[in-house]
């Protein structure tokens, strides 16, 4: 029986998470798709949570991955933190069986464990709905994608008290890798 494995990324996964980008974001356009660039230039920054760099390990082998990273959202003087999601990838010859929907839940929990509240994402709606993402224009968020319309979203995570206050709307700043993709 193959079991399945989801844990955050260690060091020596480097390598094994970057074929699983690039080979989930060919294109024969490209050498190496953006997203390989993103994660790495992601981990050599201050926007890298690495408790939230999850990989998904499918009979010993890494197949998969979801990564949240720091983003700050701004208004009226204000700057809170929030997290993205993405990139999430699953290798080609094991897509179609819940490992990207595992991979996104295990880090999407492991947020939530940390106190995290915001998070947003660029993707299909139809996709991340299931996790109850909706549109982040709809919550007060902005960003250089929000004319992008339903794929632009958010999902607000469970407070780890009652006294928390809301979650931040304002503008969502990305790190500089981000503009690159």
């Amino acid at each position: 029986m193959t079991t399945l494995r989801l844990r955050p990324e260690d060091p020596a996964d480097t390598g094994a998470v970057r074929r699983v980008l690039a080979a989930a974001f060919a294109r024969p356009d490209v050498a190496t798709p953006p997203e390989v660039r993103l994660v790495d230039e992601l981990r050599a920054g201050d926007a890298w949570l690495p408790r939230l760099a999850m990989v998904a390990e499918y009979g010993g082998e890494i197949v998969g991955y979801a990564l949240l990273t720091r983003v700050r959202v701004c208004a009226d003087g204000l700057n809170a933190p929030a997290l993205v999601l993405g990139p999430v990838a699953v290798a080609p010859h094991r897509q179609r069986i819940g490992l990207g929907s595992s991979v996104v839940q295990a880090a999407l929990e492991a947020a939530t464990e940390l106190g995290e509240r915001l998070v947003v994402v660029l993707g299909d709606p139809a996709y991340y709905r299931r996790f109850g993402f909706s549109r982040a224009d709809r919550m007060g968020l902005t960003s250089p994608w929000s004319g992008l319309g339903e794929p632009w979203q958010a999902l607000v995570l469970s407070p780890s008290t009652s006294n928390e206050p809301p979650p931040p709307h304002g503008d969502v700043v990305f790190p500089p890798p981000w503009s690159k993709v």
